[in-house]
């Protein structure tokens, strides 16, 4: 299993983590491009498309397909892909659509069958344990009531932004909610844009230059990288 969860940057921002695809992926194999958790009737799909092709084009790779429904997300044969690389928007949009075209279990199956997965912002928050750790941010306009994740950090959440480009107000409710958050749920790891949790098979790493943060029981732990190593499975 090789997953890249960045907290959600721009170009620039995601420099190593695609260092670091460039060294893990099949360049003979095309890349998946995933824009569904953004709102087509805002955001134009072939103007993310656009943006996709800038952002990996120093990566050798043989082609680059992008899916524009989940409809046809479900419908496409995940092997033939050497990454799948999801994107931001709503993340309950997301998951609401990965689950209702029975894309969920075809994404673990591909993750399991040594398949390359990286998701930024909404994309990185549905592979924690619940994605209400994003609520204060995203709101849940399409009523999804399942709000389980992937799961892939062993009962732990994902908050993306965390500490960019927000005003003092919009930060001290990011932390006060995910304070509160902690204490009634599950442990959250608040990344900012910078930073990248990349899961190797067994091994958990941060990548990246900034301080990241834990909330865990109404605790807010920064976390730097002379800490020490990150966790492991």
């Amino acid at each position: 299993m090789k997953i890249l969860l960045n907290g959600g940057g721009d170009t620039k921002k995601l420099e190593t983590t695609l260092n670091v695809l460039d060294e893990i992926m099949d360049h003979n194999k095309p890349i998946l491009y995933v824009p569904l958790a953004m709102d087509e009737s805002k955001e134009s799909y072939d103007d993310c498309y656009k943006w996709f092709s800038n952002l990996v084009s120093n990566i050798k790779v043989s082609n680059i397909e992008m899916v524009r429904s989940f409809e046809e997300f479900g419908n496409s044969n995940l092997d033939k892909y050497s990454t799948i690389f999801i994107g931001g928007g709503n993340t309950y949009k997301l998951l609401k659509g990965i689950k209702d075209y029975k894309i969920f279990d075809k994404i673990n199956n591909y993750l399991n069958n040594n398949g390359i997965i990286i998701g930024c912002s909404a994309g990185a928050i549905i592979f924690g344990y619940d994605i209400n750790s994003c609520l204060i941010m995203d709101p849940n306009d399409v009523n999804l009531e399942d709000t389980k994740g992937f799961n892939v950090l062993d009962g732990k959440s994902i908050f993306a932004h965390y500490t960019n480009e927000y005003t003092q107000e919009a930060h001290k409710k990011f932390r006060e909610y995910l304070t509160i958050y902690s204490i009634n749920n599950e442990e959250v790891i608040a990344l900012p844009e910078e930073d990248t949790i990349f899961i190797n098979d067994s091994e958990i790493n941060i990548i990246g230059p900034r301080a990241y943060y834990e909330f865990n029981k109404g605790m807010e732990i920064k976390k730097t990288k002379e800490n020490g190593e990150f966790f492991k499975k």
